[in-house]
């Protein structure tokens, strides 16, 4: 007997929802080991903007070369957890892509984090980025992200590295 119509209407629904955190966080069962207690205090807050190029234009700008995308958040604090709030995951228009955390999650000392984008998924685009938002129970040192791009056409391989940047105001002279 097939469920009532609202029922799996609902059920679409929940898993639709359920995407929008990669699949409630499973993408981070590989870094257990990287992984410890979120803090119950968190005053030390701060964000990062890290540039994700998944297409750049090739040649006479008419062929693109996709690339697949990996992001590490590293802590490289020895003593204190970092934890990460927030990584989104933003098109080159600025449109949040998605998200990729449910729930905060605490990094050990000098402990890695990593989200991967298949060559494959073009959404982001030659503007694409991420967001990542961090916090910690004292002062810490700042984490390091970055993405790592890696494509292929034929026997020729390409890749290049960026790093991110604080988000903070600009001040005015």
């Amino acid at each position: 007997m097939a469920p009532p119509r609202p029922l799996l209407l609902g059920l679409i629904a929940l898993g639709l929802l359920a995407g929008t955190a990669r699949a409630a966080d499973d993408w981070l069962a590989g870094f257990a080991d990287s992984l410890t207690q979120v803090p119950a205090a968190l005053p030390v807050k701060g964000r990062l903007y890290v540039p994700a190029y998944s297409s750049l234009r090739t040649g006479s700008g008419r062929a693109r070369l996709d690339f697949a995308v990996t992001l590490s958040i590293q802590n490289p604090s020895e003593v204190r957890p970092l934890v990460i709030e927030r990584i989104d995951y933003f098109d080159t228009a600025g449109k949040l892509v998605e998200k990729f955390l449910a729930k905060p999650v605490a990094i050990k000392p000098q402990g890695t984090i990593e989200v991967f984008i298949t060559k494959d998924d073009v959404r982001g685009g030659g503007g694409a980025n991420f967001v990542v938002g961090w916090a910690a129970d004292g002062p810490i040192t700042e984490p390091v992200a970055e993405t790592v791009m890696i494509s292929s056409i034929g026997n020729f391989s390409y890749s290049f590295v960026s790093q991110g940047r604080p988000i903070r105001p600009a001040s005015g002279q």
